[in-house]
Formats: structure tokens, sequence, C-alpha cells
């Protein structure tokens, strides 16, 4: 990769994160306003922290299962795999894939 496309890339990265640190903020107000209790800054960016390391090894894992299957595109398979190790999480995905 190219220094202005590697440039490129982290400033995307940069952008996502944001947009999710801003979502993430969202969510932990509204659950510290319903319990009556509050939440660092500190708290919020190790939270969000936390959600992009498991963002990127889902899309690792994600990227595996189509390239596995011969695709270069993810598809709804690779998710419900995904989510096979979560019950619950699963079962919504299956639901939701069957309205859908």
């Amino acid at each position: 990769m190219s220094g202005a496309a590697q440039n490129e890339e982290e400033a995307r990265q940069e952008r996502l994160k944001s947009a999710l640190w801003y979502h993430i903020g969202k969510l932990v107000d509204a659950e510290t306003l319903r319990h009556n209790v509050n939440a660092t800054p500190q708290f919020i960016g190790a939270l969000t922290e936390l959600v992009w390391a498991q963002i990127e090894s889902a899309a690792v894992d994600l990227e595996s299962f189509a390239k596995h299957a011969g695709r270069k595109t993810i598809a709804v398979e690779d998710v419900l795999l995904l989510a096979r190790r979560n019950e619950d999480l699963e079962r919504l995905l299956e639901d939701a894939v069957e309205k859908g």
C-alpha cells in the first residue's frame, strides 16, 4: 500500500472510530440517565476501544469465512457462522433473515 493510500485508510479508520465513540457515548449517556449514575469520558473511551477491537476481530473472521467459501464478498451465512457461539444472537439474526 502506498503512503497516500495508507494515510487515506488511517484517516478513514479514525473517522469510523470517532463515529463509534460518539454513538457509544450516546448509549452510555442514555443508560446513565436511566440508572442515575455517572460514566467518565475515560470509561467511554475504554469501551470504544474494546468494541473497536471486537469489530476488527469479527472483520478478520468474516473475511476468512468468505475466502474459505471461495468468495470475495461476505455473505449472510458468514455472519450467522460468526454468531454461532452466542445462541441468543444467532437466533435473533436467523429470525431477522427469515423475516427479511
